[in-house]
């Protein structure tokens, strides 16, 4: 009980301290600290998802970037149908978020549920190779796709907008990020304290005897998965709302490592792990990417760290448990 409370507190820090440095950033006029923590509050909601299907559901899916890469694609894409005039499929563009938000959870959680329909016949190296493979041959189309920058990628010329709020101010776009990510870590809480997520955290642990007691494994691990892909896809919308730009390196397999990444650093299956799994991506980016390029190196180590020493991760060393479930 007290290692629960713990927890709690350290998430109570997480949420607050994630809102209150850009505040203090805003007084401080350091607009760059501002833009770094809407990253952090955009790979942490991106992390969110992956962590629904691995954290809770132990499926470790290598192309979750795929979904990252596909929702920045729709903000980008309905973005320059909105620039130019241009309709897309008989239907005008739109730079109104909450338009595109819908619009990219949907694409990404179509194209969820096609990989998981496929892939989840499947279990442990031969799960992650197909995720791999899917996610490889959504990244190629989109180099070989010149109608949307190819390899060049394609810019967003004026940040899509937000009712009442003007998004070309780095704190307002901050905000909404801060939103949609605590509203997406209460939905996690909610299907993690609930029988889906029961039924789902015992899959990971004995499908068989899951399957026993009447519950179909396979369904409940789809819906996972594509519920998965939709948090992802708004992530990769924000994300091309920050940079203004969007990109096929938004699908690369190299993104999918960094999601995992962020999960283990902060804590497989943990509700703030995320959080702290990107913040702590984040700093080790800004604090040695200045110094060398061979930031990586640091952060590998650390890595390693916590997968010998600290298999909770960060949430799971301070709250003093070292897994969930």
């Amino acid at each position: 009980m007290r290692d629960t409370h713990r927890e709690y507190a350290l998430n109570t820090v997480l949420a607050l301290g994630l809102l209150l440095v850009p505040l203090w950033a805003l007084w401080a006029d350091e607009p760059f600290t501002i833009t770094m923590f809407t990253r952090i509050a955009i790979l942490a909601l991106a992390g969110l998802g992956l962590n629904l299907v691995l954290g809770l559901g132990g499926m470790v899916s290598f192309g979750h970037a795929v979904f990252f890469g596909l929702g920045g694609y729709c903000a980008g894409i309905l973005a320059q149908h909105a620039f130019n005039g241009a309709p897309i499929l008989g239907l005008p563009g739109t730079n109104q978020m909450l338009i595109i938000w819908p619009v990219a959870m949907l694409v990404s959680g179509l194209l969820a549920a096609v990989i998981g329909v496929l892939s989840l016949r499947t279990e442990g190296v031969f799960f992650i190779m197909i995720t791999l493979a899917f996610a490889q041959m959504v990244y190629y189309f989109a180099i070989s796709w010149p109608a949307y920058g190819g390899e060049d990628g394609l810019p967003i010329y004026v940040r899509n907008q937000f009712p009442g709020l003007n998004t070309m101010r780095p704190l307002h776009l901050f905000l909404i990020c801060w939103g949609v990510l605590m509203l997406a870590l209460g939905l996690f809480a909610m299907v993690r304290a609930s029988r889906f997520g029961a039924a789902l955290m015992a899959i990971r642990q004995n499908p068989d005897r899951v399957a026993a007691v009447g519950i179909e494994p396979f369904g409940i691990k789809l819906a996972a998965f594509i519920l998965s892909g939709m948090i992802t896809g708004l992530a990769g919308a924000l994300m091309a709302d920050l940079s203004r730009f969007t990109s096929p390196s938004m699908m690369a397999w190299t993104m999918s490592g960094e999601l995992i990444i962020i999960i283990i650093l902060g804590g497989t299956g943990r509700l703030f792990g995320p959080v702290a799994g990107a913040a702590i991506l984040v700093g080790f980016e800004v604090t040695f990417g200045g110094l060398t390029e061979h930031w990586k190196l640091w952060l590998g180590l650390v890595l390693l760290g916590a997968v010998l020493f600290a298999r909770g991760g960060l949430i799971g060393l301070i709250a003093g448990r070292e897994r969930l479930g």
